[in-house]
């Protein structure tokens, strides 16, 4: 039986388990958007497309897929930072963009919202998705709809389908194969070679370690994960983008390694180890604390999605998925030799009491934020110190932290707050963000009035670009102060207080508990130049004096 391309599209999203999309109206694309509203997928309206892109990339790393509707050429070009920033961070976003007539892309008059050739932004998608289609002919269509969406899904990578106005409503023939998205097939020889190899390397060492990565989250590995953690006895770290991989209350569980930033403790249990065994882990600078982390003089085997590296041993055509599992079932029933370890539900300790007119200091707020934090929280964090400063944090289930920990788009926390609200609505969001982050997508806090979302935003008031200031300071790290506190009467929704003590906090987080209409937004009054501990760390680490020193 025939169908239309929107429709055939739209049942193929919600086969993909797509519940929501994000977006922004705009002519080209109104047509579409009527017949997504018509059916079982909500459309979330936000503030601009690129708040609609980040809001879905939340909702992705929750739900395994996100999706936002926009508008040909400007709509499409405003989203494009939020959808590189998925692509950088493997988040499987797909991009649905209503575009002018086929007829009127035969004419040569220009047309508002462009840039003059049609392809323009199709041409640019291509640099950022891994399939940018153009849906011009209804016989293919389908196909290109499936080809899409399969790559969207296995590779864990956005997508850009771009809909004229007048193939909407286009008649099709529907495609009754399922979309084929499950994991690569590896190379049965090379698989099992890399494994002999792997274990060779782990049977006899004295000192080998677990640090685990995003793309165990990406392909859902977590729970194979944990098994071969269990298996092997040995602790595990994770990433600052691989956090929450396993469960930080897991007992092998020593917390997030990120070079200099990372606690002594863990810092040292990485790297003195003999084996460095890595899955899903990406050797980037911030993963390794702007190149602090050291090493070096110990056997390193990488695996990630499509390949496994062992020194310069390289196995190509290898799943990792294959590797995790394989490795638990090879592993001595008695597990191997390990350091000794802490875990980090081992040493964490409550926050002291809050102290009558105390001066607020991040320290004390972030021991205070652990304490908060339970089954039903999911934590957001914004790029800067706040996204540092929560590594520390003690996360107690998968997807319980999420944070732009490869791309770093300022801006990014906000908008997320809406996404992982809207996936999982059961947890209550808690984000932490910069004053001037926050200045760059406010205009998503209406949004979370609106829909009376019960979360609590920490404004980190710290006059301006605290990171930035730390790295190199100069004018251009200030900013307007503003009383953002005040916001939720301008969003019309929630309520704000501002704190400048740990007692009013104290407060401020109390009553926030027991309110449920909307967001609760606490402005904290810091010193400007008073950061996470683990920027001072680094800051330690490549100090000139240190340098000097060594």
């Amino acid at each position: 039986m025939s169908t239309t391309i929107a429709t055939y599209l739209i049942e193929r999203l919600k086969q993909a388990a797509l519940g929501h999309a994000f977006g922004v109206p705009g002519d080209y694309v109104l047509t579409f958007m009527d017949r997504l509203i018509a059916s079982d997928i909500e459309l979330i309206g936000t503030c601009n497309e690129l708040n609609a892109g980040y809001a879905a990339d939340a909702y992705a790393r929750i739900r395994g897929i996100g999706c936002i509707v926009v508008t040909w050429g400007v709509g499409g070009f405003s989203a494009m930072n939020a959808v590189a920033g998925a692509y950088a961070e493997q988040v499987p976003l797909v991009v649905l963009v209503g575009g002018p007539r086929t007829n009127q892309r035969r004419s040569s008059m220009l047309l508002h919202h462009g840039v003059g050739e049609f392809t323009t932004m199709q041409h640019a998608y291509a640099h950022v998705t891994v399939a940018s289609v153009l849906l011009d002919d209804p016989r293919d269509a389908p196909q290109q709809i499936d080809r899409a969406l399969a790559r969207c899904l296995s590779e864990k990578r956005p997508i850009m389908i771009e809909i004229p106005i007048d193939m909407v409503d286009q008649a099709c023939e529907p495609s009754p194969k399922p979309i084929s998205s499950g994991p690569p097939s590896s190379d049965p020889d090379s698989l099992g070679e890399a494994l002999d190899e792997v274990m060779a390397l782990l049977a006899p060492a004295k000192r080998p370690v677990i640090l685990g990565g995003a793309e165990l989250h990406r392909y859902g590995l977590m729970h194979q994960f944990t098994r071969l953690v269990e298996a092997s006895k040995l602790p595990v770290a994770t990433t600052l983008l691989g956090k929450t991989v396993i469960s930080e209350l897991h007992p092998q569980a020593i917390g997030v390694y990120e070079g200099a930033m990372s606690r002594t403790e863990i810092r040292e249990i990485v790297e003195k180890s003999d084996v460095l065994l890595c899955l899903g882990a990406w050797i980037s600078d911030i993963n390794f604390g702007v190149f602090t982390g050291k090493l070096e003089g110990r056997q390193l085997i990488l695996a990630n999605s499509g390949r496994l590296k062992i020194s310069q041993h390289v196995y190509e055509q290898v799943w990792i998925g294959d590797v995790v599992q394989g490795l638990a079932d090879r592993i001595p029933r008695e597990g191997l030799p390990h350091p000794a370890f802490e875990s980090v539900s081992d040493r964490a300790t409550k926050a002291p009491p809050a102290r009558a007119g105390e001066k607020l200091t991040v320290k004390w707020l972030m021991s205070r934020v652990n304490d908060e934090i339970g089954d039903d929280t999911t934590v957001i964090a914004e790029t800067g110190d706040s996204l540092f400063a929560a590594a520390d944090l003690v996360m107690h289930h998968d997807v319980g932290f999420i944070g732009q920990a490869f791309y770093l788009s300022i801006g990014y926390a906000l908008p997320a707050v809406l996404g992982a609200s809207i996936a999982d609505p059961a947890r209550r969001p808690l984000a932490l963000i910069g004053d001037g982050a926050l200045q760059m997508s406010v205009q998503e806090l209406s949004s979370l009035c609106r829909r009376k979302t019960p979360a609590v935003l920490l404004i980190m008031n710290n006059n301006g670009y605290t990171t930035e200031r730390v790295i190199h300071e100069g004018p251009y790290n200030d900013i307007q102060n503003w009383d953002y506190h005040k916001l939720p009467e301008v969003f019309g929704g929630g309520w704000g207080r501002r704190v400048t003590t740990e007692d009013e906090f104290e407060a401020a987080l109390n009553e926030a508990r027991g309110k449920n209409e909307g967001p609760t937004v606490i402005e904290v009054i810091l010193d400007a130049m008073d950061t996470s501990d683990a920027l001072k760390r680094l800051g330690a680490e490549l100090s000139p004096d240190k340098k000097r020193r060594t």
